[in-house]
């Protein structure tokens, strides 16, 4: 696909000196940049995801209310 882009003169001088060195085209070089910022974001969202642990069970002990912690802080310190 073809498009129009502004680029920071600093930044395209210093893309066109990688373009020299490397034999590749501008559009070459810029696409392997891009493809590059798009697998680390990729990769950094999956490093956020949380996995939360889950255990076999029965499900809650009778008389535990999570909607009031007081109670079951009291009955978590009987526990002990």
């Amino acid at each position: 696909m073809r498009t129009t882009i502004n680029v920071d003169d600093q930044v395209l001088r210093e893309i066109k000196k990688i373009v020299a060195e490397s034999g590749k085209t501008l559009a070459a070089v810029i696409e392997e940049a891009l493809r590059e910022k798009l697998a680390r974001c990729r990769q950094a969202e999956k490093e956020d995801a949380i996995e939360l642990p889950v255990f076999e069970g029965k499900g809650l002990l009778s008389g535990v209310d999570l909607d009031d912690s007081s109670a079951l802080l009291d009955l978590m310190e009987e526990k002990r």
